[in-house]
């Protein structure tokens, strides 16, 4: 069974753990010629890497990427692309307590339920070290989507850290780049730098909700009934590391509304159609509009903490844990790159799928 790998025609295998020699990925499906360097990748890596400030891990990786095969001469062949990106700053003794315990609100239990073995350091697969080749391989997808839809943009950010949500009407995406939790208000960005720092020396965390969307999507990607975007999109959110909701538009939302509310309204613009709200996110029957594609998602709290926690262990005993080494307090955080690279992967992925099935031809209106 290869459940180690997503997408249809763009796809990526993960590989690795988080306290192994190394961790990658192997891209297969990416068009031929598509420019292609390691410095094309390293900028999202760095985005998501640890150590970039007090509100994150202190482990220090410097998540440099190597291509290994799949491109010659600076552009890809349309062979199967290899990343990889060795690990160097683990410290597997941090997880010696742990090796016949449970962390609770981790894998842990459940791999050991289901496999009988299980790589204990730092979580193993389960860790949110494996995300990394995500973003790697969201790097090639950008790059692919910047030659065949050049004004395509895909922007993450982090709309609410616990109970403390952003105001919408402060919202400035030139913010995003301001602060170290991708926040567009600058007012709740300061506002979260108190809170997280009270919590973090209080032993404790918490979780977040992150947003992301991508502007310049043509219409026409995703296909009915088991082929939708939004439902490959949820499937790729839902699969990051402690993601525990995913929402389309209004999401939930949506069921507060009356029908005279959500429906999206349509006249013709100078362009052809033009829609007057967007509630569904960009996405009406599992097919793209041509409008931004909206999408959100919860990130429960990181359940390392110093905090005493009860669990039992392999033997059945009943214990009080701590899990020691260092994690993100929040760990929506480093969340914003990851989700904006399964955006850009499940993007690419139906881009392709719709040129091979239509061709790119469009029904006309007007």
């Amino acid at each position: 069974m290869s459940l180690n790998t997503f997408g249809h025609l763009f796809r990526v295998t993960t590989w690795g753990e988080s306290h192994g020699p190394a961790i990658g990925c192997t891209v297969d499906g990416c068009p031929p010629g598509i420019a292609l360097t390691e410095a094309d990748i390293q900028p999202w890596l760095d985005k998501r890497k640890p150590g970039t400030s007090k509100f994150t891990t202190q482990r220090k990786e410097a998540d440099e990427v190597r291509i290994l095969s799949g491109v010659f001469e600076g552009r890809t062949t349309g062979t199967a692309i290899q990343l990889m990106i060795e690990n160097t700053d683990q410290r597997s003794k941090d997880y010696g307590d742990i090796a016949q315990a449970f962390r609770p609100g981790h894998a842990d239990i459940t791999y050991h339920q289901k496999y009988r073995h299980r790589d204990y350091r730092g979580g193993g697969r389960s860790s949110a070290r494996e995300t990394a080749a995500r973003v790697a391989a969201g790097g090639i997808a950008r790059a692919a989507l910047a030659a065949l839809v050049p004004d395509l943009r895909i922007t993450g950010y982090m709309v609410q850290m616990g109970p403390r949500a952003i105001d919408r009407s402060r919202v400035d995406l030139a913010e995003v780049a301001n602060n170290p939790f991708w926040c567009p208000d600058p007012v709740a960005a300061a506002e979260w730098a108190t809170y997280l720092d009270d919590l973090r020396l209080s032993h404790n965390s918490v979780g977040a909700v992150i947003e992301v969307i991508a502007t310049g999507v043509p219409p026409g990607l995703g296909a009915p009934l088991y082929g939708k975007l939004d439902s490959d999109l949820a499937s790729a959110m839902m699969s990051i590391n402690a993601v525990k909701a995913v929402e389309i538009g209004d999401g939930m939302a949506a069921a507060t509304l009356t029908g005279v509310d959500n429906a999206d309204e349509i006249r013709m613009g100078p362009n052809g159609p033009e829609f007057l709200s967007n509630h569904a996110g960009g996405i009406l029957g599992g097919i793209s509009t041509g409008q931004p594609v909206i999408c959100r998602f919860a990130v429960k709290p990181t359940s390392s903490i110093l905090t005493p926690r009860q669990t039992v262990n392999q033997r059945g005993e009943e214990i009080d844990l701590i899990t020691k080494g260092r994690h993100d307090p929040c760990v929506g955080i480093r969340a914003v790159p990851v989700g904006e690279a399964m955006m850009a992967c499940v993007m690419l992925d139906h881009l392709l799928l719709d040129r091979g099935q239509t061709g790119g031809l469009r029904g006309q209106i007007g």
